[in-house]
Formats: C-alpha cells, sequence, structure tokens
C-alpha cells in the first residue's frame, strides 16, 4: 500500500505531467487505494487559494484516509527528539514517516530528506 505525501498532492493539483502519470499508474496498481492523513489534508488546505478549492476538494476525496494513533504519536516523537536537530525535521513529517512504519506503507514523495527514520525501500522510487 501507498501514501501520497504531500508535495505529490500539491504536484497533482499543479498538473505536473509525470507526477500525475506515475500518480495514475500507482494508483491503478493498487486499485485505487491510495492513501493519505489528516496532516496531508492540513498541509493541502493550509496553502490553497479560494478559485483551487473545488479541485483540491475532490482530489482529497478521492484518497482512504489512514488514522493517527496512539503508537504514531510516539513514534513521531521519537523521530522529532532522534532527527529534529541532525535534519530539521518537523511535526508534520514525523507524523507522516511515523504513520507510513505504523502501518508498514510506501511513501511517494519527492522529500526523502524530510524523512530520515525511513529506508530506502520505504520509498516509491519509480513512477
Amino acid at each position: 500500500m501507498i501514501i501520497f505525501d504531500t508535495d505529490i498532492i500539491i504536484w497533482i493539483l499543479r498538473g505536473k505531467e509525470t507526477i500525475v502519470r506515475g500518480a495514475k499508474r500507482l494508483a491503478e496498481e493498487t486499485s485505487g487505494k491510495i492513501y493519505i492523513t489528516p496532516v496531508q489534508v492540513a498541509e493541502v488546505y493550509s496553502g490553497m487559494k479560494d478559485k483551487e478549492e473545488r479541485k483540491t476538494r475532490e482530489l482529497i476525496e478521492s484518497f482512504y484516509f489512514l488514522d493517527i494513533n496512539k503508537r504514531i504519536g510516539e513514534l513521531a516523537g521519537i523521530y522529532l527528539n532522534k532527527y529534529r536537530k541532525s535534519h530539521k525535521i518537523e511535526l508534520a513529517d514525523a507524523i507522516i514517516g511515523a504513520t507510513a512504519r505504523n502501518y508498514n506503507f510506501k511513501l511517494f514523495t519527492l522529500n526523502t530528506k524530510h524523512y530520515p527514520m525511513l529506508s530506502k525501500d520505504d520509498f516509491i522510487s519509480e513512477y
């Protein structure tokens, strides 16, 4: 299973062809089961312009959602404690990384440096 990071969602909304093609291929391979968390929703909506609301809402509603639970909170805290200073990770990325680890899902992102807690095999590398 796959989690789309915020950057991927934004590139889809902006129509970046390589990302849109890759996202469609991944969706086909997973029978449309692409996941996000409330964190990506908050990040996307925080940068949304009024005229983008309908398109954004439609895209967000096309995803499946993963719950953030106590274990994910614990993992995110551990990741922040370990990587905040050395890698400058922020809470949102710690939660997304912890969610991927907790559910054992791969993460589709162009910002792998934001996720030092994940290994190379935890990412979608070809799209």
